[in-house]
């Protein structure tokens, strides 16, 4: 299942500079001639992928984009300024999709990738390239070519960021549903979550991140028990995971039970899943007699922080939120 993130918007290149007609009045020179410039090219509209950007939140606000035009051209054969092009920041995995035909024209799927969008006009020749042997002072330049506009459809199937991972009833659903505006199913019982649940999470300290509630994991999901294979693909696309673990569930005499559980599957599925970046998380810290069992958990897991939360409350909440998106930052990197 992918996260699906659209806008549409309007881009317009710039014009060209128009040529530019002159003629020289230099003293010692009795006849002139023409000596005026060409005019600048109008810049282009491009986008371009970058792993800072995870959603097209931005084109909510912002859905018409236009490129500078190209300067006119001057005397004594002086070119105009070429339009600045204009870059547009999206986010690997944006399909772009012409708005009146419903041609797709690219898939972006890696960072660094650039597709341009619209041409800028070119711009027009000044009088000095229509002097002939014949003609001598042509009185007459080009007008600059006007830009091109068009309407796109963005299209983002981007996979999660970020995973939550672990057994039935850890309290996934209500974690996204508290941290996003995703809505699943909450209930006591085995997989409740019959597929992804995918919600976008905006924080006060960067750019939106996609989360994912990777629907519960259990023995044997590796060889398919369950819809185990199913959703262990999921996993394989994320940039980090968040293990959530039921406190309340905690076993004194095999603290880490359940933590080694789900780890052991994602192992058996794909040893690399194991070497992605991963946040342990203790939930239902709000229920009577869980910090004792969440304490012996701790001590279990040397060398290994561990974050308590009450998805139910919200206590914890903004401490895994501020986590998670200073891990996000270092995964990204810069392009």
């Amino acid at each position: 299942m992918k996260f699906i993130d659209e806008a549409v918007i309007t881009v317009q290149s710039g014009n060209g500079g128009r040529g530019c007609v002159s003629f020289r009045r230099e003293k010692f020179i009795p006849r002139g001639g023409p000596d005026g410039g060409d005019g600048g090219k109008g810049g282009d509209v491009v986008l371009a992928t970058t792993s800072r950007k995870r959603t097209l939140y931005q084109f909510r606000y912002q859905k018409h984009f236009k490129a500078k035009n190209g300067a006119h051209g001057q005397g004594k054969q002086k070119t105009g300024k070429n339009g600045q092009d204009l870059i547009i920041d999206i986010p690997p995995g944006t399909v772009v999709t012409d708005a009146d035909s419903g041609q797709t024209i690219k898939d972006l799927v890696e960072p660094g990738e650039t597709l341009v969008l619209v041409k800028g006009g070119r711009g027009g020749q000044g009088n000095t390239r229509f002097k002939t042997s014949t003609h001598r002072s042509p009185r007459f330049a080009q007008p600059g070519e006007p830009g091109e506009t068009k309407t796109f459809r963005l299209e983002l199937k981007l996979l999660a960021d970020v995973g939550l991972i672990g057994l039935p009833n850890a309290g996934k659903s209500t974690l996204i549903s508290t941290v996003s505006s995703a809505r699943p199913k909450i209930g006591n019982y085995p997989f409740t979550t019959l597929s992804p649940s995918l919600g976008v999470v905006r924080t006060e300290w960067g750019e939106p991140f996609v989360i994912a509630d990777i629907p519960g994991l259990i023995k044997g999901a590796h060889k398919g028990t369950g819809l185990g294979i199913r959703f262990l693909r999921h996993i394989e696309r994320t940039r980090i995971l968040v293990h959530l673990v039921d406190a309340s569930s905690i076993e004194t005499d095999d603290p880490l039970q359940s933590y080694h559980t789900v780890n052991k599957e994602l192992s058996m599925y794909n040893q690399q899943l194991m070497e992605k970046p991963q946040i342990v998380v203790l939930n239902k810290l709000d229920l009577p007699g869980v910090r004792e069992l969440a304490t012996s958990f701790q001590s279990a897991l040397k060398g290994k922080e561990v974050i308590l939360i009450s998805a139910l409350t919200g206590k914890g909440i903004e401490d895994l939120l501020s986590q998670t998106m200073q891990l996000l930052d270092k995964q990204n990197g810069p392009d």
